[in-house]
């Protein structure tokens, strides 16, 4: 049954029956198979069918809640025997949102070197995607917003984000100690795109200060928002931890926005006792 839930689990979270069945290693027609024996098993429709896959029917919702925990707690079981008997080992799976990259490190290092058999594979993700990811066990923890992050949750604050200018030494902000929000409506901004969280945010905070200007350039990537203020056409807003990143080049500067603002970032898993060894482990070094 372990394995009929973790293909319904793959159904809805691909919404595709081919490629549900390619993200669990069978075949279209294994896959469908398994959802309809399912579907005997539990004597209600989990899965809504035409000539494609049209959503989960109200029970399908349900026993999606129930798979998601059951499969949780097998993966669980399967992991504390494997530690019990050849200690911690396998791969943790981290999605981080962009802002948060340049500080994943501060926890992944401690954290391979008290576990070196344990891989860690860091994904860059939005904050709507770390929180479908680890809903649907597809991440096995999340880097992200924490006042954005809802639902049954276990959370552990890291650090604050506050926000930054970044520009060209030689523009004519770097001249600037700091500037308001109000200030920047008339500057060329480059920015992350809109399904970024970083970028609702500084949105917000524009219009509480009189208008949120449309950008000139829109990127999801921070290195590409970088390559552009270096041209000293653009200037951006970014996160304090991620102009620090980036400060040791010298032709950047970074200056404070007033008022300052900030909004927490930390570690977000399932919430269920007890974690998995993994997740236990990482939860500890967080902490720490």
């Amino acid at each position: 049954m372990i394995d009929r839930l973790e293909m319904f689990i793959a159904l809805a979270r691909e919404r595709h029956f081919g490629r549900a069945a390619e993200a669990v290693g069978v075949t279209q027609p294994s896959l469908s198979s398994a959802i309809r024996q399912l579907e005997d098993q539990l004597g209600v429709q989990l899965v809504f069918r035409g000539s494609r896959f049209q959503g989960l029917t109200p029970e399908g919702e349900r026993v999606l809640d129930w798979a998601r925990r059951i499969v949780g707690d097998a993966r669980a079981m399967r992991e504390e025997m494997r530690a019990a008997k050849s200690g911690l080992s396998g791969t943790l799976r981290i999605g981080v949102i962009p802002t948060a990259l340049p500080m994943v490190a501060d926890l992944t290092v401690p954290f391979t070197a008290r576990h070196p058999n344990v891989r860690v594979s860091v994904l860059s993700r939005t904050a709507t995607d770390i929180l479908a990811g680890v809903e649907s066990l597809e991440l096995d923890a999340g880097i992200t917003y924490l006042d954005e992050a809802a639902g049954r949750l276990t959370r552990l604050p890291l650090y604050t984000e506050t926000y930054r200018v970044l520009c060209r030494a030689d523009a004519p902000l770097a001249r600037h100690d700091a500037i308001r929000w109000s200030e920047l409506r008339d500057q060329p901004l480059c920015l992350l795109t809109g399904d970024m969280q970083n970028r609702r945010i500084v949105d917000r905070h524009l219009a509480e200060a009189g208008g949120a200007p449309l950008p000139a350039v829109e990127a999801n990537s921070t290195i590409v928002l970088t390559s552009h203020v270096k041209t000293g056409r653009w200037i951006s807003i970014v996160p304090a931890r991620l102009a620090d990143f980036f400060l040791p080049d010298a032709d950047l500067v970074s200056i404070p926005i007033l008022p300052e603002v900030g909004h927490p970032v930390g570690l977000i898993a399932l919430h269920r006792k007890p974690h998995t060894p993994l997740l236990a482990a990482l939860l500890d070094v967080a902490g720490r």
